[in-house]
């Protein structure tokens, strides 16, 4: 499913349309974070290809990224989420979220889930919440996957 929609936020715009979407800055951001250090390009573009992505933009500069992989029917998992450095403290995260969870398509999931390191506080005004029944879950994690990766 290919949803385009775009709202305003002061001087930014903020879009689901991918083909806006700075491949080469994402590589490179995306990259160099806890989550995804070293992870190779192609593997950036398939995760883009394959999910509903949002970017946030000043003109046509790139300066934010969500990703919500999902079926559109049940399940969502929110990955990827940055405002660059300079572009923060203007509400641009929580304007991105707010127009993500805003979205008619998402509102019969029911469950999206997120890993985080250390943005508990900006995700429970969402609604995020630690695991009901951590138990319940289990996950194969492969830490130095892209590292195996050829080239």
């Amino acid at each position: 499913m290919d949803i385009i929609k775009e709202i305003q936020a002061g001087d930014y715009t903020i879009s689901t349309n991918r083909k806006k979407l700075d491949r080469e800055y994402m590589h490179d951001r995306i990259a160099k974070t806890y989550w995804a250090q070293g992870i190779p390009r192609k593997v950036i573009d398939a995760s883009i290809d394959n999910a509903l992505c949002i970017g946030i933009y000043l003109g046509t500069t790139q300066v934010g990224f969500a990703r919500l992989i999902t079926d559109y029917a049940t399940f969502g998992y929110l990955a990827d989420v940055f405002v660059e450095e300079t572009h923060r403290e203007k509400g641009l995260s929580k304007n991105m979220l707010n127009f993500l969870f805003s979205l008619p398509e998402l509102q019969i999931l029911r469950r999206v889930m997120l890993g985080t390191r250390d943005a508990h506080s900006l995700y429970s005004r969402y609604g995020f919440k630690p695991l009901a029944a951590p138990n319940n879950f289990m996950e194969i994690h492969r830490p130095d996957v892209y590292k195996k990766l050829p080239k």
